[in-house]
């Protein structure tokens, strides 16, 4: 077993409670691998922005559980290497099992996620509070669920949203003992978040999503002051990389995401953490594609990874600076 403060990395703790008291949420990017991870630490060191790296279960046998380990390690040193400790959390995402969340516990993850809201509210709780004793043995943060998204990411799908019940949440979390909840209030998994007779398109045509439950969201925090709240879903999905992608080759139809100025809101209240991995990839397959489509011959991996991954670090830079607020924030926590 290998702690996560071996490799040099924090647990949410402490992270989320400056974001509540501070109004901003701390970003969650997803990564599979090194041009992924280049741009989120290059993002965050030059926003000096904590930031919570995460890894779905397909993501970890994608990369590899020996070498995320390496890394996450790596990630931490890269981060000294340009100037600024940023503190990094390694997060498990939408785990669906104790025996997955223990594997990473003990391979160095400092946060898990146990996803049981597929199953019922008793077996949720039950799964939940499993996970949360054996992390806690080991100051590894939980993060658990109510109420489901639609869409498809990795291993995650439903065809259906059913929103957090607010009258759940204070005996979740009480008897779960989870350090932060995710709740359902609108976001989506995936690119086609909405189908478009969900939405209405605006004097450019632009689809034009339902707006979320902010309702929903401030009961929660009624019911639970000062908790930490998470949003899964929250890609904008940006019309310009769509564009981009679509005209060179590509067939993205109806791809429409969560609107900037509605996640703004929501991270200026108890959502301390949101969750965006479908921007990153559509900026990557932007920048990869139109990379081939202008040099054709090209077959140098480096000459299309190298523009996605700046591609993507510009997103970030711009997701933490004007959608999350946690620009900034990072002096306070070292």
């Amino acid at each position: 077993m290998i702690t996560y403060k071996e490799l040099g990395l924090v647990n949410s703790k402490d992270l989320f409670a400056k974001a509540v008291k501070g109004g901003y949420a701390i970003p969650a990017f997803n990564f599979n691998n090194l041009e992924q991870l280049q741009a989120i630490i290059g993002a965050c060191v030059e926003t000096k922005s904590p930031v919570i790296l995460q890894v779905s279960s397909g993501a970890r046998k994608y990369a590899n559980q020996t070498l995320l380990k390496h890394l996450a390690k790596g990630a931490v040193d890269y981060a000294h290497e340009l100037g600024f400790d940023i503190p990094i959390v390694l997060h498990l995402d939408h785990g669906d099992t104790f025996e997955l969340c223990k594997s990473c516990i003990e391979s160095g993850f400092s946060s898990v996620m146990i996803d049981g809201s597929h199953h019922s509210y008793e077996k949720n709780i039950e799964l939940t509070a499993q996970v949360v004793e054996y992390a806690h043995k080991h100051n590894v943060s939980v993060e658990g669920e109510l109420g489901v998204l639609a869409g498809i990411e990795d291993d995650v799908s439903s065809d259906v949203t059913h929103y957090t019940k607010p009258e759940e949440v204070e005996d979740f979390v009480k008897k779960t003992g989870v350090d932060s909840l995710a709740i359902s209030i609108g976001t989506s998994h995936g690119a086609n978040k909405f189908t478009p007779d969900q939405c209405t398109r605006n004097e450019d045509g632009i689809l034009v999503p339902p707006p979320l439950r902010f309702d929903i969201l401030e009961e929660c925090e009624k019911r639970i002051p000062g908790f930490p709240i998470v949003l899964h879903g929250a890609s904008s999905v940006p019309a310009e990389l769509v564009k981009i992608i679509n005209s060179n080759g590509g067939k993205l139809k109806d791809a429409v995401g969560i609107p900037e100025e509605q996640l703004r809101r929501a991270a200026a209240s108890a959502v301390c953490k949101v969750n965006i991995d479908s921007d990153g990839r559509l900026a990557m397959t932007a920048a990869i594609r139109k990379a081939f489509n202008d040099n054709p011959a090209e077959f140098d991996p480096r000459k299309y990874l190298g523009p996605a991954r700046d591609s993507l670090k510009e997103l970030y830079k711009h997701k933490i600076v004007n959608v999350l607020g946690s620009a900034g924030k990072a002096v306070n926590c070292n």
